[in-house]
């Protein structure tokens, strides 16, 4: 094993020395949130270590077949309880836990977004990890833990969601090298693919055509938009949890540079973006004070009106130009 950075190296110190700890991702979780958890949770288990998983939300229906998903707490707020260390992973800030309580322990924080706040006692950030679950996998390996196929299941679903399937920035060889482990400890990556991608709905499929019967092109159809209202919803018999990967359709489209989310909920409107090559959404994010990677963001908007919809579109129609270096269409 290569040498360790000094913050990975402090992080295995504290979970070897350590026996109890408590981990936690960001609200709403995804793919990479709950892999990246579910994995790391099992090597601590290989230790004899007592851990629990806190979540602010359940994992949605999709990643329901990940091995011992339901050893996930569901709760906003920690009561007091016995922790040598608390590990946050895939959050910039604390707060995007959704859960109360956490500031007091000694904070773990591992994370591979830009822009992260480094609000853990110790802070291991690499903006160049496709994934958290790529820094979790090297953390398994410096713990010493050995990699089973359900570890392997959980990096998997973690690496192949949050490279929108291998089509994001970010992707490198040590991607394909954790791949190629994962694949070796016997589970197939085809059937993974298929519980994630062709396990929805059939309210789920209505509600992508109302979606897309709906969809507005604007900028010379650089940029689809897509807006999401409850009632179509309600229409449709989809669940709210059900609407992974929906954002990412448009993107199929040639001339689609770009691609606006809507869904309107009682605090606004949270909006999901999504873009191809160099165009940088976590930007126009970041100034709504959202974030995420390059490719894939996410903000909330609490003017709901017409003009602040337009003026995010135009934002969003800059950052198209900036990278095509086509100025954006009236």
């Amino acid at each position: 094993m290569s040498e360790l950075a000094p913050e990975v190296a402090q992080i295995r110190d504290l979970l070897t020395t350590g026996q109890r700890f408590l981990l936690s991702s960001h609200a709403r979780p995804d793919g990479d949130s709950l892999g990246s958890q579910l994995a790391l949770g099992e090597a601590l288990d290989q230790l004899g270590k007592e851990v629990r998983i806190v979540n602010a939300d359940p994992a949605p229906d999709l990643y329901r077949f990940l091995p011992n998903v339901s050893r996930i707490e569901v709760s906003t707020s920690l009561e007091l309880t016995e922790a040598d260390g608390i590990v946050v992973l895939e959050c910039g800030t604390l707060a995007r836990t959704g859960v109360e309580g956490l500031a007091p322990y000694t904070v773990v924080n591992i994370d591979h977004h830009a822009g992260n706040t480094m609000f853990g006692a110790i802070n291991w950030h690499d903006a160049s990890a496709c994934a958290c679950a790529e820094l979790v996998c090297e953390l398994i390996d410096a713990l010493g833990a050995e990699l089973t196929p359900s570890m392997a299941t959980h990096l998997y679903v973690a690496i192949l969601t949050d490279t929108g399937s291998f089509r994001h920035a970010n992707i490198t060889e040590r991607t394909f090298e954790i791949c190629r482990r994962i694949a070796a400890t016997g589970v197939e990556p085809a059937a993974i693919a298929a519980q994630v991608y062709n396990n929805g709905s059939l309210g789920r499929l209505r509600l992508t055509g109302m979606l897309l019967d709906r969809m507005e092109l604007e900028d010379d159809h650089r940029i689809a938009v897509l807006t999401l209202r409850d009632e179509m919803l309600h229409a449709s018999g989809c669940a709210d949890d059900d609407l992974e990967g929906i954002v990412n359709l448009p993107l199929a489209v040639r001339d689609v540079r770009a691609v606006v989310f809507l869904k309107h909920t009682t605090d606004g409107i949270r909006v999901s973006l999504r873009s191809k090559d160099t165009i940088d959404v976590r930007a126009v994010a970041v100034e709504y004070g959202g974030g995420g990677h390059r490719n894939a963001a996410g903000l909330t908007l609490t003017d709901t009106t017409a003009e602040a919809r337009a003026a995010l579109l135009g934002q969003v129609g800059a950052a198209v130009a900036n990278a095509d270096g086509a100025p954006p269409s009236d």
